[in-house]
């Protein structure tokens, strides 16, 4: 239902397309992109069973435990899938059922997947950090059978639902002991004993549902086939060099496709391998001793590295922070073709050495940084890529299996999203869009989702009539046919004078500051922007003491900490228009955490949540202000002067 086909555009729409025909972007020259994909595998149990046969000694999936790095090999793995499969046809699951599981990401959870692949029924992947009653709405809509837990405490919880369930028969375990009946290994002893072969999975049998947050509040099922996954597993080979000398540390959670698409089945397709964090503030301890070739994060993740090395060679002598800073600039101007003359050169070389340092630091085998979720800032991508690390920005969502277009070898243009993926078209519908050129990305190929599951209504909205997807982006195409994001629909917002604001892209840019957290805009049908800003405590507090300053003890009500944000919003928001820069802002210590709600697992705001929590005190910056409130809006006017 959802083949690429062409088509004529209708008013106010330009097509980019890929394949085995011209593209063209907003100057409609001709323009060759890539060839057709290779056919993709039927389905994703004949992707692993290929890799098993060519990487069976291989290492595949790395777990820490008792203070070391233990290895699963690529046969070692299946083993344990082909038994579990077994063992849950001997529980009852069949063809077409539903099997859930709410674990971190784990090398139990890819083979509770491809044993759920290899019965023809649907994996459905659940948070840990998601609240019980999202699990047990989850459960009821799909109405899974069987539900893997990672621990007994999650077990217990799962197990309180089943009255409510009547679909659910089985709460397994992957961490308990051997003799607990519910364990993944019990059960998969039981399929040992009695062998036999897989279901014949076609390639338009469901996969698997992903849920993701709905309009109304309640979660929706992205239902996806296998040959939306396999298609999009062989698109990004054939656009990426990825192989089985790779490795990534995986934190990004499977149960988001972003995730599960780029760390597993693909990492599963060619042969590599792929170590656990379990937890982000170990995520340097981990890359030291993982050392992987490849990081795939979001922003936010590459925001962080971003401000890590900024603090660290602020405290370095001032004679090396001038080294490096203007060997990163050389750096960034060689990267983008210009000439250097023999000072920058000579400049350049002697920085390379303070930037090896900083990638031992990240365990000294990084080649590619790939982004995507967000939209990554210019500026800290083009860092990242100066430091010796290729910066690859891609884009996706859910209902495309989930990637549509990403920068590769050869075809790179930092800040934007990079050029579809083979056999994807794109076209913008330009009268969504408030800028000339920009409108709302529609894709069209074997990626895009079979629909959402038991929502009529929602896939009347979202599909076009020759099956395109609505994604609910804005983008703009340059005259090459790369794409740029400019914004999501649902977030833009008017301000009183008419003027519209697409915040994501603003607070990336504003939080680049190393006191700053996290940034949230504020000003829908208001006079001018407010921000609510999250303040890095711990780097506030190292400020105040290297100039000597005495701080309160709430940071929000010292008056020099709000000069400080202050002047640090006016000037890491210097490049925006004047109308998009916030006037006022509201300080906190709170984290945005995923565990209290107010972050999604691809760690994006959920701005509903931080309104409930936070809005009565951005309402409050609208008023005038009194004198005791100073502290808490900011103090001092915008640029007002502070001791640094």
């Amino acid at each position: 239902m959802h083949a690429t086909r062409r088509r004529r555009c209708g008013p106010g729409a330009q097509t980019v397309r890929c394949g085995r025909v011209p593209c063209t972007g907003m100057s409609n020259a001709p323009l060759e992109l890539m060839t057709t994909a290779p056919a993709p595998f039927l389905n994703l149990i004949e992707l692993a069973r290929s890799s098993v046969t060519r990487f069976a000694t291989r290492p595949l999936f790395g777990e820490a435990r008792d203070g070391a790095w233990r290895w699963t090999s690529y046969a070692e793995w299946h083993a344990g899938v082909e038994a579990l499969r077994v063992g849950l046809a001997a529980l009852g699951v069949h063809p077409g059922d539903r099997i859930a599981v709410v674990s971190r990401n784990c090398a139990a959870w890819a083979t509770a997947a491809y044993a759920t692949y290899g019965l023809g029924a649907a994996f459905v992947p659940m948070y840990e950090v998601q609240r019980p009653d999202d699990w047990e709405f989850i459960l009821r809509d799909c109405g899974a059978t069987v539900v893997f837990a990672r621990t007994p405490a999650i077990a217990t919880a799962l197990e309180a639902m089943r009255p409510r369930l009547p679909a659910l028969r089985h709460v397994l375990v992957f961490e308990t002991s051997d003799d607990d009946p519910r364990s993944l290994r019990a059960v998969q002893q039981r399929g040992r004993a009695e062998p036999s072969a897989p279901y014949a999975v076609a390639p338009d049998d469901v996969a698997g549902l992903v849920y993701t947050s709905g309009t109304t509040g309640f979660p929706k099922g992205v239902i996806l086939t296998h040959a939306n996954l396999t298609s999009n597993v062989a698109a990004t080979i054939a656009a990426f060099p990825i192989g089985p000398t790779d490795r990534t540390l995986s934190f990004l959670p499977w149960a988001h496709v972003y995730g599960q698409v780029c760390e597993l089945h693909i990492l599963i397709a060619v042969g590599a391998s792929t170590a656990f964090n379990a937890d982000t503030e170990h995520l340097l301890d981990d890359l030291r001793e993982v050392k992987p070739t490849i990081l795939v994060a979001v922003p936010r993740i590459f925001n962080r590295l971003h401000a890590s090395v900024r603090t660290q060679i602020e405290r370095r002598p001032r004679l090396i922070q001038r080294l490096f800073w203007r060997g990163l600039d050389a750096s960034i101007r060689r990267r983008r073709g210009e000439s250097l003359d023999i000072w920058d050169r000579v400049t350049c070389w002697l920085a390379g050495f303070l930037f090896a340092a900083i990638r031992r630091k990240l365990g000294g085998q990084l080649r590619y940084a790939i982004s995507a979720s967000a939209t990554l800032s210019r500026e800290v991508g083009a860092f990242i890529d100066a430091l010796g690390i290729e910066v690859y920005e891609g884009y996706g969502l859910t209902e495309t299996s989930p990637v549509v277009a990403m920068n590769r070898p050869g075809k790179r243009k930092l800040g934007s999203v990079g050029l579809p993926i083979a056999n994807v078209r794109i076209e913008l519908d330009t009268r969504r869009g408030d800028a000339p050129g920009e409108g709302e990305i529609i894709v069209h190929g074997p990626n895009v989702m079979r629909g959402y599951h038991a929502r009529p209504e929602e896939n009347a909205r979202v599909f076009t009539a020759d099956g395109g997807l609505h994604t609910g982006d804005l983008g703009r195409i340059d005259a090459d046919g790369y794409l740029f994001i400019t914004g999501r629909i649902k977030e833009q917002y008017k301000l009183e004078n008419g003027k519209y604001v697409m915040p994501s892209p603003l607070e990336e840019k504003l939080a680049l500051s190393p006191f700053i957290r996290n940034v949230m805009l504020y000003g829908a049908d208001r006079p001018y922007n407010v921000a609510l800003v999250v303040i890095d405590a711990d780097r506030v507090r190292q400020w105040a003491a290297e100039l000597g300053l005495p701080l309160a003890n709430d940071l929000t009500q010292d008056e020099r900490v709000c000069a400080l944000i202050r002047d640090e919003l006016d000037r890491c928001g210097k490049d925006l228009r004047s109308f998009e820069r916030p006037r006022e802002c509201t300080l906190t210590t709170t984290e945005l955490t995923i565990e209290n709600g107010l972050l999604t697992p691809t760690l994006k705001l959920k701005r509903r949540e931080m309104v409930e929590r936070f809005g009565a005190a951005l309402a409050a910056l609208y008023d005038p202000p009194p004198r005791e409130a100073l502290a808490v809006r900011g103090g001092e006017p915008l640029g007002a002067p502070h001791p640094h």
